[in-house]
């Protein structure tokens, strides 16, 4: 009776406001089942006509005692494995997933702003957040992959006429990141330190003695120059947007951080599906496809 009445009582504009709301709905159906289905059959037949008109390039039969060089794993999982090639396995494998799929769905509790909502590029600098994104992270990620696979030092042997052997003895620590771990005579007291003896006292609780000795050198190049680059550039990112005026609101910064994490998802799976050879190596553009005879 109460809601008849405050139905009844309101002012006609509120009611066409709430049937323009209505109108403004979009349904299951049609709306978005009949998208989805139409997207189905053109992704069937877009699958069916490739695989009609290339040929897959299969192997000889799978043996098991004979690993392919380089062993790959599935195209959707080759940016996983490119991690791997840069940092500790846990730290590729594990950690930086899961972490990126939390960051992901924290987006929504970031960005609270309903203004917008539901569009693409719903804010005036949107456009160039998102393109800036892309670049910095396509071009960032480049570079890291570069200077870790020690691409740099080839580069720097053609342009000066020199062979690779000639890098500077005192610049070897800039050939890559493991680098930082092998070129630099560190002391063994901190190559070795017995974290099992002196921190992980397991021996006290009545439990064996863990043997565990901390490389501080390792522990850099593995675990904290990756996590310290991963962290600092998207946030010295988003300082520099925000100083230049570009990123302005949270949204602005959000839409620049997403593109950024896609620009580097999208790298990462294309130089390990594409550009690593034999023992995993890094390859130049021009070696990818044998030249023709």
């Amino acid at each position: 009776m109460v809601a008849t009445t405050q139905e009844t009582a309101a002012s006609p504009a509120v009611r066409a406001r709430a049937r323009r709301q209505r109108d403004e709905e979009l349904l299951v159906w049609p709306d978005l089942v009949f998208v989805e289905f139409i997207a189905a059959v053109v992704f069937t037949l877009s699958m069916t006509a490739l695989s009609i008109l290339i040929n897959a390039p299969l192997l000889d039969r799978a043996n098991a005692g004979v690993t392919p060089n380089p062993s790959k794993a599935p195209w959707y999982f080759l940016n996983l494995q490119e991690l791997l090639l840069h940092m500790h396995p846990a730290l590729a494998g594990v950690i930086v997933p899961t972490v990126a799929l939390i960051a992901l769905g924290a987006i929504p509790y970031f960005d609270r702003s309903h203004d917008g909502q539901g569009e693409w590029l719903s804010t005036p600098r949107a456009k160039l957040n998102l393109i800036l994104g892309a670049v910095i992270g396509t071009v960032g990620t480049l570079l890291l992959i570069v200077w870790d696979s020690s691409k740099h030092v080839v580069l720097w042997a053609r342009l000066t006429g020199n062979d690779e052997t000639d890098w500077p003895t005192k610049l070897n620590w800039l050939r890559n990141a493991r680098a930082l771990q092998d070129e630099i005579n560190w002391p063994s007291e901190i190559t070795k330190i017995p974290f099992g003896e002196k921190v992980l006292r397991t021996d006290l609780l009545g439990l064996p003695r863990i043997d565990l000795n901390l490389n501080l050198p390792a522990l850099l190049v593995e675990q904290i120059l990756p996590v310290t680059l991963m962290i600092g550039l998207p946030l010295l990112m988003s300082l520099v947007l925000h100083k230049r005026g570009i990123a302005r609101t949270k949204r602005d910064h959000m839409i620049a951080q997403f593109s950024g994490f896609i620009a580097v998802y999208v790298v990462l799976t294309i130089i390990g599906t594409a550009f690593r050879g034999q023992g995993m190596e890094l390859l130049w553009p021009q070696d990818v496809v044998p030249p023709v005879s």
